[in-house]
């Protein structure tokens, strides 16, 4: 299958590459520059260099490929205007493939759509997004209606916070460790549903090459971990003494805005839609895995 990627050198979309690739699929990765059209192309993807706002540098090679998967978000105060203008290209793009089989349109949502959940939420639960992602609802929207035809098969993912490698929340954590002190927002005691990069990356898979997967999926562990134990367990790992410092959510939103708000939502999240395409995660925690995570944390950061 001939894919085309956004954000193919970011976190997320490094997994998903990594993923694609693995399985055989031939992937034309949209990257900003040389440097990372170099690394895209070292990995074995075919690099495109362009800008997700210009649809003249990349129309002509998404149009070749069945399917598209974006991954991409500029994190700028311009980001959900540009995601907003990269979402309706694509889809046009997708919309002018005439040859089968019909196209599929892959968007990354977010879990912080749902705001707080005082219930397990699975993938019909309502969305109250968090201020920080006020504007991502109608992403959604635009996304789930341009499949409501059946020209173009429409997916979007909403994938938990994501843990492995060196980069992330939960990367920023052991960072943090390391350097002997984690900030925690607020009291710690909320939950956060997590997600293994490689496992989130295998549900990308998985609904790509799935004919009639279509609509929300939800990608977390299900674990439903404290804040407070993920810190903790980082901590009792350390190489040194870490102190776990709780900021007040006011005094952290002062600092940080809406983000804060944010990482102190609580939140238990399901995906049975998701483990009805046989997707199971492979890691189901992050308190559990601190070993392996700080192995692959030290062996990223020695390869960057």
């Amino acid at each position: 299958m001939r894919i085309f990627l956004t954000g193919a050198t970011g976190y997320l979309g490094s997994a998903v590459l990594e993923a694609l690739l693995r399985n055989a699929h031939d992937v034309t990765a949209l990257v900003r520059n040389p440097e990372s059209a170099e690394r895209a192309a070292a990995r074995g993807a075919h690099p495109v260099v362009g800008d997700l706002t210009v649809p003249q540098t990349y129309a002509s090679a998404a149009e070749a490929c069945d399917g598209i998967i974006h991954t991409a978000f500029e994190g700028s105060r311009r980001g959900p205007a540009v995601d907003r203008e990269a979402i309706g290209q694509l889809l046009a793009i997708a919309r002018r493939k005439l040859q089968p089989p019909r196209p599929f349109f892959i968007y990354t949502s977010g879990v912080w759509v749902l705001g707080k959940t005082t219930r397990p939420a699975a993938e019909d639960a309502p969305v109250n997004p968090a201020p920080h992602v006020a504007w991502r609802p109608e992403h959604e929207r635009l996304v789930l209606e341009a499949g409501a035809d059946g020209a173009v098969r429409t997916a979007l993912i909403r994938p938990g916070i994501v843990y492995g490698g060196s980069r992330g929340i939960i990367g920023d954590m052991l960072k943090d460790a390391a350097n002997g002190l984690i900030r925690v927002i607020g009291t710690g005691k909320n939950h956060w549903p997590c997600v293994y990069d490689r496992d989130l990356a295998d549900l990308y898979l998985r609904i790509a090459t799935t004919p009639d997967a279509s609509g929300i999926f939800h990608a977390n562990d299900e674990a439903d971990e404290r804040v407070n134990d993920i810190a903790e367990a980082l901590a009792q790992h350390a190489r040194t003494p870490v102190d776990i410092r709780h900021v007040p959510l006011e005094e952290a939103r002062a600092k940080m805005g809406d983000y804060a708000y944010a990482l102190a939502l609580d939140q238990r999240l399901r995906s049975p839609r998701a483990r009805a395409l046989g997707w199971s995660p492979s890691l189901r925690s992050v308190a559990g895995n601190v070993a392996r995570l700080l192995e692959e944390y030290r062996n990223a950061r020695e390869a960057a």
